[in-house]
């Protein structure tokens, strides 16, 4: 199984059809499986307990593994989403995720595993033999963190119903294969509008049954006003809320990438913004935030956008 990039472009017309607009993440493809030796990395604590003032980064370039960590250093960050490949003990990335996660972890930054495709969803066992099981016997992580995205696949406009239910099943056989790492995941703001069935066959919503399989989510509440209709805070209040009845961390995803031109695209991101300017705005999601006990603090999406953004 080949897992192909996706882009803002193609997620955005998949939402369209919805009337919902976000953001895709992509992972590179990966090697042919072959066992591998743990490098000496001190464990990280597994506790999956956040404060408000936390902060968490996507990396998905992982080429440069100093750079990115003396950034996340600079930028208060304490844990990074690291993206593994599939078969990772033969990977031509594993080098740089070795040193990537020997810098973090010596400078008091968690390190999660991240990944994650809309074909997952028809292929669990896969996920769990060729990604999840490689990427833990590395000993470079402590979590693992997935963004799945199944909105994005065909099938989530013909029979939704059916794709919901292989993404819960994916998440309940990644928890059961994760031993003691925390598993997390990104959600959409808008799952709250999407029906799933709980364990017990009643009516729910599909960020509750995420969050009841999970250990936390992060919410990709893609927007540059923090207040406001239609802002961070107004888009992002279901999730808080739910993560708050269910006694789970929720934290709230920025985006920093370009995504496109159109004001839609434009709205979603800070793309051309300074770290400054963007500052103002994720202080007011803080404070706003806060009054959610489920607020776990902002994760901004990507180290490489972060990184281009002016002071």
């Amino acid at each position: 199984m080949r897992h192909s990039p996706r882009s803002a472009r193609v997620l955005a017309s998949v939402l369209a059809l919805t009337g919902v607009t976000a953001v895709a993440l992509a992972l590179a493809p990966g090697a042919a499986a072959a066992p591998s030796s743990k490098p000496a990395v001190a464990p990280a604590s597994t506790s999956t307990a956040a404060g408000a003032d936390t902060r968490a980064m996507w990396v998905w370039d992982t080429s440069t593994p100093a750079a990115t960590v003396d950034l996340a250093v600079a930028s208060g960050v304490d844990q990074l989403f690291v993206a593994v490949p599939p078969n990772v003990a033969t990977s031509p990335q594993l080098p740089d995720l070795r040193t990537l996660s020997q810098l973090a972890r010596a400078a008091g930054i968690r390190v999660d595993a991240l990944g994650g495709d809309p074909g997952w969803v028809d292929n669990p066992s896969w996920v769990v033999t060729y990604w999840l099981k490689p990427a833990r016997n590395t000993g470079l992580f402590t979590g693992i963190h997935v963004d799945v995205e199944p909105y994005t696949t065909s099938a989530w406009t013909t029979s939704q119903s059916t794709v919901v239910a292989k993404y819960l099943t994916l998440l309940d056989k990644l928890k059961a294969n994760a031993g003691t790492s925390p598993v997390e995941a990104d959600i959409p703001f808008w799952f709250n509008e999407v029906h799933a069935l709980s364990s017990s066959g009643g009516a729910s919503t599909l960020d509750r049954e995420i969050m009841r399989r999970t250990a936390g989510v992060t919410v990709m509440a893609y927007r540059n006003t923090a207040t406001g209709t239609d802002g961070t805070l107004d888009i992002a209040a279901a999730a808080l809320a739910a993560g708050a009845a269910l006694g789970k961390p929720v934290r709230i995803g920025q985006e920093t990438t370009y995504l496109g031109d159109t004001a839609v695209d434009a709205k979603q991101t800070f793309f051309g913004w300074s770290r400054t300017a963007m500052e103002t705005q994720l202080a007011q999601v803080a404070s706003g935030a806060s009054s959610y006990a489920s607020y776990a603090g902002i994760a901004i999406h990507s180290a490489a956008g972060y990184a281009a953004m002016a002071p």
